[in-house]
């Protein structure tokens, strides 16, 4: 037996140390578990990824490339149907009709007919963005804005800040008070926990501000059950109540922020009644969180990306990313707001991703931008050129990008050459042309930092890829030469790539020193984050309640509350004929669709799996018993959920977890009711600004 040290690479702040024991004679992995001597990761693994080698060893793993056999249309395929939908071929010949397809496509409707679609199935660096970036930016491809999960938060946090950074999760052992502001630390945090739980052994109070009864809420010392889409008037409204009660810190305030007059100003109209109003929060509370929030020395608060996941989404998470600078909760170590710790990583993406490579494209110019969370509208209205390719991977937009009826539609074209890179046959694999074997952390190496703590680490592979599956970034590099591309830069190998993502950075870290120590704290000893004016990244080099950046670019200059226009109170027709909001919540014990699959993760998550959470009083008023199945419906579409009524909403709010299309009751999803409407910042999604209906199914 040997030992290897991994890191897991799927898309959650922890970025946990792993060790892989590997047995030498038969060369599989046998057990995985947390590196005790990671000081986040602590010994322990989530749910999911204590399971993980029953993902890697599955049986419905992709091992091979595969070609859809001539004359099957594109649609939903289940495992035992497999081998009557796709043939497997050769890499040779998957890579070769690739290149011919994407050049034949190229030459006729221009390069920018081929669309890549990826986001973090794996946020490591090589696997993320590397040769990817670089084969696409060569060929003139499309450029894909990635926003569907975390766009909006980071342009929100840019815009107080200038950097993402946050208190370390250590640091959360300090704090007083801990606020989780949509974010579901129990489910998708889990390693963050530890520290709130010794911080309130010492006192402190837990307080979740979430729509749902998620893990972490029905551990809160005070759950606040706020409408969904409102997060903005209530943070607003705190600062209403801080300021009039004089409980800011002025001398912070005066040393470090700009715009406070015009701050005080603004939220004079935002009282705790008007607050009150929109939010479902009663006045009182509103009050009683702003003075315990402002009198907490240190007070915490973990916003995650849920909170920007709506039509205000912008506003909201500028307007909490705003508290701590107005009460000086940086000044205290544990205080402060986290949102991503990513900014403090010195990765150098350019020489990574190489973007000069556009130039010498056959555009010669920068390629045209498509916001992933329009792929509904990309793949069956854009023209200019229209999309005549598709490369998906590290994703499966079928099941987890908004309007999924017109995704589908998209993907379903007889004209639209689809190529997906995967482990398994997901929701979009089904629509694949050209099926492409991936393989997974455990067996490639890589570089990653973190968004939930500050250790940068080396994932080595633990044991050799199963089958043939293969890293994307060795399919890019292969790819790019079957096309022709001479530069160098296409035949770099793993090691190449990681020395090219540490190039330059002023810590001095290197391949070699990662290797040796496996991860490394890229903190200053002592720092904390934005207790002087030096840690600002603004144009003005201050915290910025107020930005004339913004106010250039014809954005708000504050965070300002509008009812999200598909919301119980956005005042619209749509109100009345929808009278519910929904929740296209994430799962537990799956990464969005990744896991849902996995036999031991749907045991895991059972509760709600299939099901539509209701308050009694929406039920009782519908007809509805807990357990029946019920349709759920808007203008886009319908899916059939069982109804379960369990108190995990507040009433006029309705909630079902994402997963798999292609295992639910009627092959439906919950995308299949959330729109392609974008939100105020960033061109973000709304997942969480849907009006839906539900009645027992006929």
């Amino acid at each position: 037996m040997r030992t290897v040290h991994a890191v897991c690479s799927h898309d959650c702040p922890d970025s946990c140390g792993v060790l892989v024991t590997v047995d030498e004679l038969s060369g599989r992995a046998t057990k995985v578990q947390g590196d005790p001597s990671h000081p986040v990761t602590r010994g322990f693994l989530c749910g999911k990824v204590a399971k993980y080698l029953d993902r890697v060893y599955s049986p419905d793993r992709l091992l091979y490339p595969m070609r859809r056999r001539k004359g099957v249309a594109k649609g939903p395929v289940q495992q035992s149907e497999m081998d009557a939908v796709f043939e497997r071929i050769s890499w040779d010949e998957a890579l070769g009709e690739i290149a011919e397809k994407f050049q034949r496509i190229s030459d006729e409707f221009g390069p920018e007919s081929v669309l890549p679609y990826s986001y973090a199935g794996t946020i490591g660096q090589l696997g993320y963005g590397s040769m990817d970036r670089r084969f696409f930016y060569r060929m003139g491809a499309s450029q894909l804005d990635r926003t569907i999960c975390s766009s909006t938060g980071g342009a929100a946090f840019l815009s107080v800040y200038g950097v993402r950074l946050g208190p370390a999760p250590q640091d959360f052992r300090l704090a007083k008070l801990i606020i989780a502001w949509g974010a579901n630390i129990h489910g998708n945090n889990v390693h963050l926990w530890p520290f709130i739980e010794e911080a309130r052994r010492n006192g402190a109070k837990l307080v979740v501000i979430d729509p749902y009864r998620t893990r972490t809420a029905a551990l809160a010392d005070w759950h606040i059950a706020i409408n969904p889409g409102t997060d903005a008037a209530l943070a607003m409204a705190m600062m209403h109540v801080i300021l009039r009660e004089g409980l800011e810190n002025k001398d912070y305030i005066a040393a470090n922020t700009l715009g406070i007059e015009q701050l005080s100003e603004h939220v004079q109209g935002y009282t705790p009644e008007m607050a009150a109003a929109a939010t479902g929060v009663a006045a009182e509370d509103i009050e009683r969180l702003a003075r315990m929030y402002a009198a907490a020395k240190p007070a915490a608060i973990r916003m995650n990306y849920g909170i920007q996941r709506q039509e205000n989404g912008g506003a909201a998470a500028r307007a909490v990313a705003m508290l701590p600078l107005l009460t000086g909760a940086w000044m205290h170590r544990g205080g402060g707001v986290v949102l991503s710790t990513s900014g403090a990583f010195p990765f150098n993406s350019k020489a990574l991703q190489m973007p000069e490579l556009m130039l010498a494209s056959p555009l010669g110019r920068e390629a045209r931008v498509v916001n992933m969370s329009l792929l509904g509208e990309s793949l069956t209205q854009l023209d200019g050129p229209p999309v005549k390719a598709l490369f998906v991977y590290n994703c499966n937009p079928a099941a987890i990008s908004p309007n999924q009826t017109a995704v589908v539609r998209g993907l379903k074209r007889e004209d639209l050459f689809t190529v997906v890179h995967e482990q398994f046959l997901t929701d979009t694999a089904d629509y694949a042309d050209i099926l492409l074997p991936a393989a997974s952390f455990l067996e490639v190496k890589d570089v990653q930092g973190a968004y939930g703590h500050y250790f940068m680490q080396l994932s080595e592979a633990a044991v050799e890829p199963l089958g043939e599956s293969q890293p994307n970034w060795w399919v890019f590099g292969q790819l790019a030469q079957r096309m022709g591309f001479t530069e160098a830069c296409f035949r770099d190998t793993a090691d190449e790539l990681i020395d090219a993502a540490l190039a330059g950075n002023a810590a001095g870290i290197t391949r070699e020193q990662l290797e040796r120590e496996h991860s490394i704290d890229i903190t200053a000893k002592d720092a904390l984050p934005f207790s002087e004016a030096s840690w600002f990244r603004t144009a003005s080099g201050r915290g910025e309640f107020y930005s004339q950046s913004m106010a250039d670019e014809g954005q708000d200059a504050m965070p300002v509350f509008r009812a999200p226009v598909e919301s119980r109170h956005g005042g619209g027709a749509e109100g009345k004929e929808f009278p519910l909001e929904m929740l296209p919540r994430k799962a537990d014990n799956w990464m969005n669709s990744t896991f849902a699959n996995i036999p031991t993760h749907q045991a895991m998550e059972h509760r709600t799996l299939g099901l539509l959470e209701m308050h009694a009083d929406d039920a009782g008023a519908r007809g509805i018993r807990d357990g029946e199945l019920v349709e759920v419906w808007n203008r886009r579409g319908s899916i059939l959920l069982r109804a379960h009524v369990n108190g995990s909403v507040r009433p006029g709010v309705v909630a079902a977890a994402m997963g798999w299309s292609k295992l639910t009751t009627d092959g439906k999803g919950v995308n299949a009711l959330t729109s392609e409407r974008l939100n105020d910042l960033a061109g973000g999604p709304t997942f969480y600004s849907t009006l839906v209906e539900a009645r027992k199914a006929g």
